[in-house]
């Protein structure tokens, strides 16, 4: 597999485009989540669920808690307003926007991962959650996207201890009168979790996240991974494609596509996994990795002014968001950041 190096673009340039970012209003909380759901319905932007240490860090004996509110910004200059609760504490499943609302599926929480999926829909009258078929296991920390109306979601685990990751690929076909979630061929590489999906063009894109294997000590232990695959859907197969310059684990996701490339923006490199002191940790990768499906390359799009991983990427009103985040180990952030060019 050829190897491509990293060719870093001055002033956030993208091809022609400049991406400038600006805050939105942060969400109403204190700490921020990480994990959360994220989308948009009825024109406003939604904000659900996801996890935080409220009271300290885990290596200060902190304990994380998981969150069920749900959040609405109606404009970019509004403000968030309360909209509704999850069925449950839920976070760290996927979130993909569709014409009839925000899809919710899977996640999970401390005890457990979830199987259940729904949309979330905004009405004058209020929100309201329209029930999916549940996936076919439960399943959290997976990849999604959206290709011509189908629902794929991809890799993942079933439990929260487990020490290897799911080759799951499920897809779930809004079009049809009876939706039903099918098995699709599952990637040839590791099974993960945490990687980045985007669609375009008739094909499904899978780039980084993390293998698992267990540890000395029974726990989970991570293979950072900067592999990358492309699926066909009319052949329903899988093909390896340039690795990404670096590694880009619990990146926003799904990875949007400007000007034909798809962008993985930030993203765990694994550098500073064993970071001592924890509080003074540094925080990840700003870069932006633009993938052209075109000529199989990989090239760099500049900064982003932010550093947040384990969270969703919305496009609202014309351009990017990312709601909020783990801004470094332990750490959440109420941040909200829209890019546009």
């Amino acid at each position: 597999m050829k190897r491509h190096a990293l060719f870093l673009l001055p002033a956030l340039a993208l091809y022609g485009a400049e991406i400038s970012w600006s805050p939105l209003p942060a969400l109403p909380d204190a700490e921020g989540f990480a994990g959360s759901f994220a989308g948009v319905s009825g024109g406003a932007l939604l904000v659900a669920g996801g996890a935080n240490f409220p009271d300290a860090p885990p290596w200060r004996g902190g304990t994380k808690t998981w969150y069920d509110g749900i959040f609405a910004l109606d404009r970019p200059d509004g403000a968030w307003r309360v909209a509704g609760r999850l069925p449950r504490p839920n976070g760290y499943g996927v979130s993909l926007s569709i014409p009839e609302g925000l899809v919710c599926i899977g996640g999970g929480d401390a005890a457990a991962h979830f199987r259940e999926a729904f949309v979330l829909r905004v009405f004058k009258e209020g929100l309201v959650n329209e029930p999916l078929p549940p996936l076919p296991r439960p399943c959290a920390y997976m990849a999604g996207a959206v290709l011509d109306g189908v629902l794929h979601v991809c890799g993942g685990t079933e439990k929260p201890d487990a020490t290897e990751a799911m080759p799951a690929f499920w897809a779930l076909d809004m079009r049809e009168e009876k939706p039903a979630w099918r098995e699709l061929p599952a990637c040839p590489g590791p099974a993960r979790i945490l990687a980045v999906m985007g669609a375009h063009d008739g094909a499904l894109y899978l780039f980084s996240g993390a293998a698992l294997k267990a540890g000395a000590d029974g726990r989970p232990e991570r293979e950072w991974l900067r592999d990358a695959w492309k699926y066909t859907a009319a052949s329903r197969t899988w093909k390896r494609i340039a690795d990404l310059p670096r590694v880009a684990v619990a990146a926003p996701g799904p990875a949007p596509v400007v000007e034909g490339r798809l962008l993985v923006v930030g993203g765990d490199d694994g550098a500073n996994a064993a970071f001592e002191p924890k509080d003074e940790h540094p925080g990840f990768p700003r870069g932006i990795l633009a993938y052209d499906p075109a000529r199989d390359e990989w090239s760099g799009a500049g900064e982003a002014p932010f550093s947040l991983v384990t969270t969703a990427l919305v496009e609202w009103q014309g351009r990017l968001v990312i709601p909020g985040g783990e801004a470094r180990p332990g750490k959440r952030s109420p941040q909200v950041w829209s890019g546009g060019w």
